[in-house]
């Protein structure tokens, strides 16, 4: 497995030239999504942006459906110098930067216009920052999109949870929020989810539209409950030794082009969801939307989370983000 593994990260560092003849700079980048999701139509854009403002001198190779590895993996080969880029989502990046939590707070954002009001701004900055510590380098934030929450039985108020069994990333954040509603939350690998809600391992799950198209959950779920209660946000990362490696006008291209293409994928995830929803009434699985008192009922019942892990994810970089929503807001 070593040889294998060296024999790859041997093809990853190969030199490739410009249409000079000059040696040009090669960003690989690494994700475990497929390649009809907006987030590998995000990266097409990224290299296209990438290519035309560097005249070539950057390009970029992705790498989808996790080829390279696991987000854990990707993480150590960023840090090492192996890959230069990858996106994770940012409950798998707690591990690293508790800060990172933040974005996995439930019903934290009250839009999504204002989701996109504070992680663009000088504090999504700060909670990236972090991962500077780790040997990475966050740029921007990029998506999956809200949540929704499907089960084998209706979902509608925070009583339905009780007894039930929830899968979700491994984060502690995410497993609070149904653990204080009367479930019981677990992690499990993203590819073998729809095993286990088929054999009733869990009853059931929270992923964006998307997701829970494309993985068909809705095949075996019987209901959807539209809750927006959370976000799955991803973090496009760089390792911070080839970010070092470069000059500011460099710098500059690559991040410019990470924050146009990020707003690219989110516009292409958005595009998608009424089709996502459509899918899932068509297959018979039952849609509930929650009306404005059922969903106050869902914030109240998960707001004491935000003080539990106030102090985890930084009580000062917490408010920051409170003022940034207030400000938004007004």
């Amino acid at each position: 497995m070593k040889i294998i593994f060296y024999f790859f990260a041997g093809v990853l560092l190969m030199p490739c030239l410009t249409a000079t003849g000059g040696e040009a700079i090669v960003l690989n980048i690494s994700h475990d999504l497929p390649e009809d999701s907006p987030q590998h139509l995000g990266m097409i854009k990224f290299g296209e942006i990438v290519s035309r403002e560097s005249s070539g001198d950057i390009k970029v190779k992705i790498y989808p459906k996790g080829k390279i590895g696991t987000d854990q993996k990707t993480v150590e080969l960023l840090r090492r110098g192996i890959i230069q880029a990858s996106l994770v989502p940012t409950a798998k990046l707690s591990r690293f930067d508790k800060s990172l939590q933040i974005a996995d707070l439930p019903f934290l954002f009250p839009s999504k216009e204002i989701c996109y009001f504070v992680l663009d701004s000088e504090v999504g900055e700060k909670i990236l920052a972090g991962l500077e510590e780790i040997g990475l380098k966050g740029l921007v934030f990029w998506e999956s999109g809200f949540k929704q929450l499907t089960a084998d039985r209706p979902i509608r108020k925070p009583e339905d949870y009780k007894g039930l069994k929830i899968r979700v990333m491994d984060s502690p954040i995410l497993m609070e929020q149904f653990e204080i509603m009367g479930a019981k939350a677990r992690p499990m690998d993203f590819s073998e989810v729809y095993k286990a809600l088929k054999l009733k391992i869990f009853n059931g799950q929270e992923n964006p539209l998307v997701s829970i198209t494309k993985m068909k959950f809705y095949e075996v779920q019987s209901h959807m409950t539209l809750s927006y209660h959370g976000y799955l946000g991803y973090a496009f990362l760089l390792g911070k030794s080839f970010w070092d490696s470069l000059d500011t006008v460099q710098q500059n291209i690559i991040k410019q082009a990470a924050l146009k293409a990020g707003h690219y994928e989110r516009e292409v995830t958005a595009s998608t969801e009424n089709d996502c929803i459509k899918i899932i009434a068509d297959s018979g699985t039952e849609i509930i939307r929650l009306t404005a008192e059922e969903r106050k009922a869902f914030e109240n019942a998960t707001k004491p989370i935000h003080e539990k892990f106030a102090d985890t994810v930084g009580r000062q970089l917490l408010e920051a983000v409170y003022a940034k929503i207030k400000a938004c807001q007004k």
